[in-house]
């Protein structure tokens, strides 16, 4: 069963799921993860393995204590399954849910944090993918250089870092552009709905940090994820290669991978696109700004 959750405490103090599989609220309390820390949730499409557990979650969150608005997007008629759910099971949530409906690709959330794209793919049923950019964080302030040419600290620093010239009691004038570092840019990730082969995956993921994309079936197995509308590992390498991105994550690992045989599907897209890495039950990825390097995978 899927459900990603991309960690955003340090920069919004939220989190956004990404599919809601059965028994999602229970593999939570096996996390840090709280609920009521979850703002929004993406539905890629809606086939059981991607939304069976999306009432229980919004249930558990009202429980929990969760008061805040909660926004569902996906395709049409996730607001019809979500609220027969609640309204057939008598439920009644202690927060406004909201729902933003999907009818075409295009840009579905911008604030000055954060933007979000979603594209469609090419699944037996509407699916689609989403691409999450950060908005550069502002350059840091040169405090060395500001106090080597003699720029007292205090006010004027905030000033600078604000990107103001000031001019000094001897007449000197500082301008800010010089002792203000470049901005930092955010980091871009793209997760993936279910989806055979298609340019419009290329197109999300292009130069992301990390691509999370399905891989259900082994090279071998090609005309088989074909007709069910489904990717191999070595067609998520190809698009990774394709798309340029920093890692790919594979996920929704067929049942008869299990154990030592999930190594051939990560050997297979190794030959395509060698940073290439199987994500398990619970495990972390951490995502590094650009400068700090691409060894992105850790366990925690």
């Amino acid at each position: 069963m899927t459900s990603i959750a991309l960690k955003l405490l340090a920069e919004r103090n939220e989190i956004w799921l990404f599919d809601v599989g059965e028994a999602t609220q229970h593999q939570i309390l096996r996390t840090n993860i709280r609920p009521r820390k979850i703002t929004k949730i993406f539905i890629t499409h809606l086939h059981g393995d991607h939304l069976y557990g999306l009432p229980g979650l919004v249930a558990s969150r009202s429980f929990q204590g969760g008061n805040t608005p909660l926004t569902v997007y996906g395709p049409v008629g996730v607001k019809d399954f979500l609220e027969t759910s609640l309204r057939v099971s008598d439920t009644h949530l202690s927060y406004p849910l909201r729902f933003v409906e999907l009818k075409r690709a295009g840009e579905i959330f911008d604030d000055p944090t954060f933007s979000v794209s979603a594209g469609e793919l090419d699944h037996r049923i509407q699916s689609f993918g989403y691409r999450v950019i950060e908005k550069p964080h502002p350059g840091a302030l040169l405090v060395d250089e500001l106090q080597a040419a003699g720029v007292p600290s205090g006010p004027l620093y905030g000033r600078i870092k604000a990107g103001q010239d000031v001019t000094l009691d001897d007449g000197r004038v500082i301008h800010a552009a010089d002792f203000v570092d470049r901005p930092q840019p955010g980091r871009i990730v793209t997760i993936l709905g279910d989806t055979r082969k298609t340019p419009n995956a290329v197109k999300l993921g292009m130069d992301a940090d990390v691509l999370v994309h399905e891989s259900t079936f082994g090279a071998s197995e090609a005309k088989l994820a074909h007709r069910y509308y489904h990717s191999t590992s070595k067609s998520a390498a190809e698009t990774a290669k394709q798309a340029h991105v920093g890692l790919l994550l594979l996920t929704h690992i067929s049942a008869r991978y299990l154990g030592n045989a999930s190594h051939q599907l990560v050997t297979e897209a190794r030959t395509v696109f060698p940073n290439t890495k199987i994500v398990h039950d619970l495990e972390t990825i951490k995502i590094p700004f650009r400068k700090q390097g691409v060894d992105y995978a850790s366990k925690s």
